[in-house]
């Protein structure tokens, strides 16, 4: 297979992915085209993939207690936590962001990537991670872990991007804190993965720095976290891959927990 059939394939591919979100960011019911092409290696990782492991069917999960809004609104699945998002205007970054990122995937996902803010891509797409640090994640997923993109769900610390991709401020944090609250809450998945300073800090209800947070595990209501840098940093610090292919093992092997 030459480098070009690559491209092309993982173009087809990410075309079918997108081509199955609603305009929230939630996967359609409708089951893809049969036939699925074959995934070329790590090469973006620079690193070997781990084997695939034969996918089990999911359990049905226990019900948890009610999502509610702070004003007692039951929130039953992700698309009412969007109309709760609404326009929002609940912080100064509604007036210079182009669209929300919500974020998207699987709203029952086992594992949940959360990044920190979108970037120019994003806000003009409204999708999370779909720009080069997108791209990286998305070797990071499906070459490295062996998991379809759309099997996991993708979110943000913060909805709105800041201007000029700036570190988010804590009261933009604060402001975006629920929607992110009420995400997890619903989709309840078992692992979840901090890219990068703010995400992992948010996660671990610390003030550490990456560095220090990185290679711990984590807990989130009962949820196992493992931070990791960024992808973006990963674009302009490619020897860190290394460390983020020892936590994605880490991630593989809390995922096989308790697996039959």
């Amino acid at each position: 297979m030459t480098a070009r059939d690559e491209i092309l394939i993982d173009l087809r591919e990410r075309a079918r992915y997108f081509a199955e979100l609603t305009d929230v960011g939630v996967p359609r019911a409708a089951l893809a085209a049969p036939g699925t092409a074959a995934q070329p290696s790590a090469v973006a990782l620079g690193l070997a993939p781990l084997s695939a492991a034969p996918k089990a069917p999911k359990a049905p999960r226990p019900a948890g207690p009610p999502v509610l809004t702070p004003e007692g609104v039951a929130l039953p699945d992700l698309e009412g936590v969007r109309g709760w998002v609404g326009d929002c205007q609940r912080c100064r970054l509604a007036g210079g962001r182009k669209t929300i990122v919500f974020g998207q995937g699987d709203a029952h996902a086992e594992l949940m990537f959360v990044g920190e803010a979108p970037g120019a891509d994003e806000d003009e797409q409204g999708l999370a991670f779909v720009g080069r640090a997108g791209q990286l994640l998305n070797d990071i997923i499906e070459k490295g872990l062996k998991i379809p993109r759309k099997d996991v769900f993708i979110a943000n610390v913060l909805k709105c991007r800041p201007p000029q991709n700036r570190n988010p401020e804590p009261d933009e944090i604060l402001a975006c804190q629920p929607f992110l609250e009420k995400q997890i809450a619903l989709i309840q998945p078992k692992v979840l993965v901090g890219l990068g300073k703010f995400s992992a800090q948010w996660l671990f209800k610390s003030m550490e720095p990456i560095s220090r947070l990185r290679g711990r595990i984590g807990d989130y209501d009962g949820i196992k976290v493992v931070p990791t840098f960024h992808p973006a940093y990963l674009l302009r610090n490619p020897g860190a891959k290394k460390d983020v292919w020892e936590d994605m093992k880490v991630v593989r092997r809390l995922l096989a927990e308790d697996q039959p």
